[in-house]
């Protein structure tokens, strides 16, 4: 007797032989070729949508970004994607793939997209002056406020009532900033708690990566000396396109390159491989002694080229367009208003 779906699915992708496949194929009304192209597509994307009915699901998002599959729609109900995120291990999404290669999507046009997580539960964890040319910029613009010898890491959190999705607005909130600025940078999602996690092992407690744009108020920020309230306005935190799973990425921790446009000028041109403490180093220490629920978002610092860097500076104005590109995971642009 062979297999059941459930057993095969199990088993994992990456075990399966040849006989069966087959039968794995056969339960699921797809030939072998097409089984075999679904698991050489490991990456899923996921995001947050309204339905048309104005309920918000999390969703299945398709490579292509045309088309969406609600997880409700699969028999999976969660209010949120951070509820969703622990059960989404690599065998469950597999078996989404198998799900969704066999029902209709919605158009992406259908619904509305947000931010992948609209609501984090907790603070965004952020790291400082994670980049050396960053850092040399930060420090030239104030070295009282940024000035550091990069022993240890900047650790800061960031307050997120409810991030702004790609294509909405940043809040310009002129009667408090005079100075407004933005910073692309890549975001890793936990999909796992964390705990006293050895460094060289963080890996597998990574879900997957996003784009978040820690938008400052620089002079609050500097005004307070600690960043939290210069960093944590209402519309400070846009995030998105989607959530694209960590094994997307051949290397870890992945090597991408990351830019920033204002209004269509290259403001910000690098790699994530330049980060002075990678993400294995800061899931290590920062699991040790404060567990790190899964769903948890890590903004991982930003590298040169923001508008306090720039000589003379050039902060962001009402009607300014900001673009946050991370190869491998698309584009957020908002507006500021």
């Amino acid at each position: 007797m062979g297999m059941t779906l459930k057993e095969l699915l199990t088993k994992g992708e990456g075990t399966l032989s040849a006989q069966e496949a087959k039968a794995l194929a056969s339960q699921c009304r797809m030939d072998v070729e097409t089984l075999y192209t679904l698991l050489e597509e490991r990456c899923m994307r996921f995001v947050t949508c309204r339905l048309p009915d104005g309920m918000e699901d999390p969703a299945i998002l398709s490579q292509d970004g045309t088309q969406v599959w609600p997880l409700s729609w699969l028999g999976l109900s969660y209010e949120t994607l951070s509820d969703a995120i622990p059960f989404l291990t690599p065998q469950v999404r597999f078996g989404l793939q198998l799900a969704i290669s066999g029902i209709p999507a919605l158009p992406v046009e259908a619904v509305t997209l947000q931010s992948p997580i609209p609501c984090p539960a907790q603070d965004v964890v952020c790291l400082g002056i994670n980049y050396m040319a960053h850092s040399d910029e930060a420090e030239k613009y104030s070295a009282d406020a940024f000035s550091t010898q990069h022993q240890d890491a900047i650790y800061f959190s960031k307050r997120v009532s409810r991030a702004v999705p790609d294509g909405g607005f940043i809040e310009a909130h002129t009667d408090l900033v005079q100075k407004l600025d933005y910073e692309c940078e890549l975001a890793v999602v936990l999909g796992k708690d964390a705990k006293d996690v050895p460094a060289g092992q963080t890996k597998d407690y990574v879900f997957g990566y996003t784009i978040l744009n820690d938008v400052s108020a620089r002079d609050v920020q500097t005004a307070h000396k600690q960043w939290y309230f210069g960093k944590s306005l209402d519309g400070f935190t846009p995030m998105g396109p989607c959530i694209v799973t960590a094994d997307e990425f051949d290397t870890y921790p992945p090597a991408l390159p990351i830019r920033s446009r204002v209004n269509g000028e290259l403001r910000q041109d690098s790699n994530t491989k330049l980060q002075i403490f990678d993400i294995d180093h800061v899931i290590h220490e920062l699991s040790q002694g404060m567990t790190l629920k899964a769903g948890t978002i890590i903004a991982t610092g930003t590298p040169a080229g923001v508008g306090m860097g720039m000589d003379p500076p050039q902060f962001l104005h009402p009607g300014d367009t900001v673009q946050c590109e991370i190869e491998g995971i698309g584009t957020l642009t908002n507006t500021v208003r």
